[in-house]
Order: C-alpha cells, then sequence, then structure tokens
C-alpha cells in the first residue's frame, strides 16, 4: 500500500520480464527506492521487517542478466543495501544469499578493463560489512576465483586510498582462514603489507589501522610468518613500534600501536620469530617503551601486550642457574666433573639451556579438513581409551590394615564372623554341633537375639 511496496512491485515485475529494454526503467525505479530509503528511517524499518521482501527484490534485480553492472541501477542497489547493512540487517543479508550474489558479481566486474572504481569500492565494501556475519565467506571467495581479486586491486591502485581501504578490509576477512592465508601469503601479500604500513606518516591513519590487523592476522600461518622473518620484517615491524611511541606523544593512535605489538605477537610464535625477535634487540626495546607507558593508564593494553611478548621470547633455563640471569642461585652441593650438569654450568650466560619444542613444520591443514570441521565433529564419535568400562575394576580394593594372623585373636569377640555355628546347651552351657534336621526343606535360618 505505501509508495516502496509499489516501487518494488514494479521492479520485481521488470525482473520476471527480462526484457533489454526495461534497463531504463530498472534504473529509475531503483534510484527512486535509494531516495527513499537515503531520506526517511520509516522506509528502511519498512524493507528489512519481518515478512519483507525488498532484500530478496533487490538482490534479484543484482541478478538479471542483461543490465549492465555499471549502469547507475546497480550503483543505486549497491547503495541501497550498503544503507541497510548493519548489525541484524547484515546477518539478513547473509540468509538470503547476498554474498554469494556478491563474490559473483565481483567476479564479473573485474573482467572490465579498467574495472568501475565506483562499483568495486560498493562491493568491497559490502563484502566487509557482511564477512564477520558470514562464517563461510572466505571458502565461497576461494571457491568461486574471488580471493585474488582484492589483492590485484591493491597492487595496481596503491596510491588510491578510497579503493584499497575497503579492500584491505576484505582481505582481513579473508585471512581468517588459515588456508586463504596461506594462498594470499604465496602471492606477495605479506610483502604488499609493509608496503604499506611503511615509513611513519600520520596521514591516513585509517588505511594504517586496518593494514596492520590485516597484516596480523596473515602473520598467524607458520608460513607468512617464516617468510616475513626471513626477509627481515621482525626488525621493520620493531622500528616502526618505536617510531610511532616517540612521534605520539599526545597518544591518540594507540591502536596503531597496538596493532604493530599484534603483528610482532603473532610473529614469534614460531621459534625463527623469536630468535629474530632477539637478535633485533627487541626485548630491550619493548622493556623500555613499556616503562614509559607506565604513567599512563590509557597504555595499559601496549604495556599487557609487550609484556606477553617478552614472556614469550625470554630464554628459558633449568634450575640450578648458575648465571646472573637470576636473582636466586642455586648451588648444588657436588657439582660432576663431567656429564650433564656440569655441560649446563659451563654454557656461556647468553645461552639457551632448555630445547624449544614448538611445532615449526608447515602449515598441515587442508581445505577439506577446514571446510569439513563441524561436520566432522558431530558425525565422528572417538572412542576415548583412557575412561575405563569395566564395572569390575572400578570398584575400589578393600585393603586389610592388619595382616590377617594379628586379626584372628578378635575371632572369640566375633563369633557370628566364623562359619563355625554352634549351638549352646543352656544346662551345661557347653557348645554342642549343630545337626540339621533331616526333614527340613530349604535354608536353615538361625534365629537372631530378640526373635522368639
Amino acid at each position: 500500500s505505501s509508495r516502496t511496496m509499489s516501487l518494488l512491485s514494479q521492479l520485481e515485475k521488470i525482473n520476471l520480464d527480462s526484457v533489454l529494454g526495461e534497463a531504463d526503467n530498472a534504473r529509475y525505479v531503483t534510484s527512486k527506492i535509494l531516495h527513499l530509503v537515503q531520506s526517511q528511517e520509516k522506509t528502511r524499518k519498512e524493507m528489512t521487517s519481518k515478512g519483507s521482501t525488498g532484500i530478496e527484490v533487490i538482490l534479484s534485480t543484482l541478478e538479471v542478466k542483461p543490465f549492465n553492472l555499471c549502469s547507475y541501477g546497480y550503483i543505486a542497489s549497491f547503495r541501497f543495501i550498503t544503507g541497510l547493512c548493519g548489525g541484524r540487517r547484515a546477518s539478513v543479508l547473509v540468509t538470503k544469499g547476498g554474498t554469494q550474489i556478491l563474490l559473483q558479481l565481483l567476479l564479473t566486474a573485474s573482467k572490465d578493463s579498467p574495472p568501475n572504481e565506483e562499483l568495486m569500492v560498493l562491493l568491497h565494501t559490502l563484502l566487509a560489512k557482511i564477512g564477520p556475519k558470514d562464517k563461510k565467506i572466505g571458502m565461497k571467495a576461494r571457491i568461486n576465483g574471488a580471493l585474488n581479486i582484492s589483492l590485484n586491486l591493491v597492487k595496481q591502485n596503491l596510491q588510491n586510498h578510497k579503493l584499497i581501504l575497503p579492500c584491505l578490509q576484505v582481505l582481513r576477512v579473508y585471512s581468517t582462514n588459515s588456508v586463504n592465508a596461506v594462498s594470499l601469503g604465496k602471492n606477495g601479500v605479506v610483502e604488499l603489507m609493509f608496503k604499506i604500513i611503511g615509513p611513519f606518516t600520520k596521514k591516513n591513519t585509517s588505511l594504517m589501522k586496518v593494514a596492520l590487523d590485516t597484516l596480523a592476522a596473515l602473520l598467524k600461518s607458520k608460513t607468512n610468518a617464516r617468510r616475513a622473518v626471513d626477509r627481515g620484517y621482525v626488525q621493520v615491524l620493531l622500528t616502526i613500534y618505536v617510531d610511532w611511541h616517540r612521534h605520539d606523544s599526545r597518544h591518540r593512535y594507540m591502536l596503531i600501536r597496538k596493532g604493530v605489538l599484534q603483528c610482532i605477537k603473532s610473529v614469534t610464535n614460531i621459534k625463527l620469530g623469536r630468535k629474530a625477535f632477539i637478535d633485533a634487540n627487541g626485548m630491550k626495546i619493548l622493556y623500555n617503551t613499556s616503562q614509559e607507558c607506565l604513567a599512563v593508564r590509557t597504555l595499559d593494553p601496549l604495556v599487557n601486550t609487550s609484556s606477553l611478548i617478552m614472556r614469550k621470547c625470554f630464554p628459558k633455563n633449568r634450575l640450578p642457574l648458575p648465571t646472573i640471569k637470576s636473582a636466586f642461585r642455586f648451588q648444588l652441593p657436588v657439582i660432576p666433573s663431567s656429564g650433564p650438569v656440569a655441560q649446563l654450568y659451563n654454557l656461556p650466560p647468553d645461552v639457551d639451556d632448555v630445547v624449544d619444542e614448538s611445532d615449526d613444520n608447515d602449515d598441515t591443514e587442508t581445505e577439506s579438513e577446514l571446510e569439513t570441521e563441524n561436520d566432522d565433529d558431530k558425525d565422528q564419535h572417538f572412542k576415548n581409551d583412557d575412561i575405563e568400562t569395566d564395572i569390575n575394576k572400578l570398584k575400589p580394593r578393600q585393603e586389610l590394615g592388619r595382616p590377617i594372623e594379628e586379626l584372628k585373636i578378635y575371632e572369640q569377640f566375633f563369633p557370628e564372623l566364623s562359619e563355625n555355628f554352634q549351638e549352646y546347651d543352656l544346662v551345661s552351657k557347653e557348645p554342642k554341633p549343630f545337626v540339621p534336621d533331616a526333614n527340613l526343606s530349604g535354608p536353615i535360618v538361625v534365629p537372631t537375639a530378640g526373635e522368639e
């Protein structure tokens, strides 16, 4: 009955007709809907209310083949959905199949030479908004072949911050999948991120923050972390952190500084990263910067993250410690002249005498394992060998506190505990043998005290 519903009905009819001449009419109707959505909150609620088909009609419009992707009708549709995306509305778009449609349109739009910049910005903005609501968006992007589209756009438009910002946001969403992170790392995404976060500058700090978050997600992959260590990027990260620490005197860019620490934290998850951190004098750098941050309460997240990194990277030693590393010295009574103990005492002060057994192997997670992870948890029931199922073994064993020979002295006080039952003669007070009646059938019942 409303103006919006009338326009949606017209648009739905145009989609069903699929006539080439209706493209102009579809652009006109879509632009009218966009105007109503942007100007009236009532229209936005009406479009996303329960039972409304507004989202389905717009998504079906995006799938109509005769329309040109660069036409105003498509761009108006994207702007409409972008305005609606947020919180619950983004979840509704995911449930309606919006992720698959947007990825397919991204793949189609990337084939144009050159791609429409406004369309690419809107598409990536939408994917960045609905990505956290769709747990399988990384797998869908990889299957559709849309994984490297955003990466190529960033490579070709490093100076176009308006375009690469939403592209980096999408890459950050993709990188939460370990298979995607490894695939992007092989295509040079780690090196690309260091070009963006480059030398210190307070321009485009929002882009810097997104790039650091993306890099931290990528470095959680051991393959990417090793690649960063091999290229000397641990020293680069420490230099960037020190630069921001010195220039951010008013502490306005704490999130950027924390983003750098998160990257260092991710790369030090492997043994090579921890060694590179020690060799780059990272322990002293983080300790000194943390001391300077203690006076400002709002910088506690930086101190906490720095403490975690230092605790993780500090060399481990066994007790007793013969070096100055420990505040306490435990001297052995007798130190043998040879053997493993003597070898420990003869080690130089800076040697880490505890073997680091962290897993530095290549990533072993495969795509199929990630995609079927949830299904396997539901369908497969693994037998736990540590759980005992034998009831007899579960019963507690009753053991006597004394040997059986010592307990025999108490038999005279508890005759009922022995099997030699005897009947007493009430006249002579002497025990006489108990002879059961031959005519009795069934069990013999011995009366207890108090029974007649």
